[in-house]
């Protein structure tokens, strides 16, 4: 039993919080939570399901979000570490289990990187239609606001948050705008651009559930702000940032959604720019409005690469620290006081995916959009599997410290209990979901979708196996060998 809790004790625990600063809030917190989480795009990816959109939203919030910010704030009173995931489960399971849920949720933010620096690209060809037609004038684009990530992220973690908060107060502007088109939009005497009548269109049917995958995906990151935990200033910042943050996040979303619904027609719908299409029909068909806020939401997901930069950052950081990963990425920069060979690491991981998604040889085929919507898909699946982990952990920490678990308990004990069955499930048909039906029936068939998702998930599953063996291997042999005693 001592050899248990032993092999539980990290290493990290100790020397994190001696290298890292605590300079981060409940704003700070907040702030971090909204740009990992609101992606206010998905308002617009989630317009086809028509009314069920709602339906879908109210699902994620009572089955995902909510669930999950209770788990969360309970697991991160608990072990308030560098880390979150990643020493959670390593306390509920072992060293092996917290790797993979380290890396089960580190790997989809490398990729996601990616992600958000494309959404850059497609806000710009709003803004300047025809611009940036050939994949190796978008990789560039992507390759710069990776590497201004990257910069950002290894300057002091102070400056950079005070920018992010900045951003963001801008990016709620312009979320509040994307609402109020709709309002102006019935107000101008206009009729709704889709229908809201008949139950049977709020009722979630057949293979629509797809858009459960999304909404879920839409909702995923509520533990990353805790991958900074040693850096709070203060632990009544977690509560905070949890509820503060859901909160925005569920009302911003319904009321996006309402705006893209009720302006933009179903087949005139964009599944990034919808909602600032709504903005420019609801402002009176303003084109130069429209512009004005697609360079805040440009804006905001340049900015936001940041954010996902430097906090799935720590993940790697802590994985150095365990000797998981090179001793390299574990290392602080003695002026800046922030993990840099983790922040160069993953840039460049998440570079060599650009360049092979975007680079010239895809420009005249569909490769680009297959690659990315298949990487995009396995996020979803790998990040919903850590998810699970992330649950199922509420029960195994309660087990391995009972007295813990009620010190610093956030709510009725059943509750948390519900809360993590439920997100287990909700994660887990999240996950399923996602291989049902194609993101773009155009570019898979159903089965070629299955396979190539269950490919790129296995891979990156045993990626984490792989490098866990090997973690070991390296560390038997560096422990020595006892030294024989002489003989008498």
């Amino acid at each position: 039993m001592a050899a248990r809790e032993d092999e539980r004790v990290m290493i990290s625990e100790r020397i994190a919080p001696g290298a890292l600063p605590r300079v981060l809030d409940s704003l700070d917190m907040s702030i971090i939570f909204l740009a990992i989480v609101l992606f206010i795009v998905q308002a617009s990816v989630i317009q086809p399901a028509g009314p069920a959109a709602y339906t879908y939203w109210i699902l994620g919030f009572l089955l995902f979000l909510i669930p999950g910010a209770l788990v969360t704030a309970q697991l991160g009173q608990m072990f308030p570490q560098e880390g979150s995931l990643y020493v959670w489960t390593q306390k509920a399971l072992g060293p092996f289990w917290g790797f993979f849920a380290g890396f089960c949720a580190w790997w989809p933010g490398v990729l996601v990187m990616v992600a958000t620096s494309d959404l850059v690209v497609t806000l710009w060809q709003f803004i300047r239609p025809g611009s940036l037609s050939k994949t190796w004038e978008q990789m560039l684009v992507i390759l710069a606001v990776l590497w201004f990530s990257a910069a950002l992220s290894s300057i002091r973690l102070r400056v950079t948050q005070t920018y992010a908060n900045f951003v963001v107060f801008f990016y709620g502007g312009a979320i509040f705008l994307i609402g109020l088109a709709g309002v102006l939009w019935l107000a101008g005497g206009n009729s709704s651009a889709n229908s809201f009548s008949g139950v049977h269109n709020w009722v979630p049917h057949g293979s629509n559930w797809t858009f459960f995958g999304l909404v879920i995906l839409a909702l995923l990151g509520i533990e990353v702000p805790l991958n900074m935990g040693v850096e709070i200033v203060h632990l009544k910042a977690i509560k905070r940032y949890l509820f503060w943050g859901s909160l925005v996040t569920m009302v911003a979303y319904l009321w996006a959604t309402f705006g893209n619904m009720v302006t933009i027609p179903l087949k005139g719908n964009n599944s990034t720019t919808g909602v600032v299409s709504a903005v420019q029909a609801g402002f009176w068909h303003a084109h130069w409005f429209a512009v004005i806020v697609a360079l805040v939401l440009m804006w905001f997901f340049i900015s936001n690469t940041v954010v996902y930069n430097y906090s799935f950052s720590r993940l790697l950081f802590v994985s150095g620290l365990e000797r998981r990963m090179p001793a390299a990425v574990g290392r602080v920069h003695e002026k800046t006081k922030v993990p840099v060979n983790a922040v160069l690491v993953q840039t460049v991981l998440a570079s060599i995916f650009a360049i092979v998604t975007f680079g010239p040889w895809g420009s005249s085929s569909n490769f680009p959009s297959q690659v990315y919507l298949i990487f995009q898909a396995a996020v979803t699946v790998i990040w919903c599997l850590s998810m699970v982990l992330l649950f199922a952990d509420i029960f195994l920490v309660k087990r391995a410290f009972p007295q813990k678990f009620e010190e610093v308990r956030v709510s009725r004990t059943e509750l948390l209990f519900l809360s993590g069955i439920v997100g287990i499930v909700a994660s887990a048909i999240g996950a399923l979901v996602t291989f049902k039906t194609p993101w773009n029936p155009d570019l898979f068939s159903n089965a070629s979708w299955r396979w190539w998702l269950a490919g790129v998930t296995a891979i990156s599953v045993l990626a984490a196996v792989v490098i866990y063996a090997i973690s070991e291997y390296t560390h038997r042999r560096e422990v020595p060998s006892p030294t024989p005693s002489p003989a008498s």
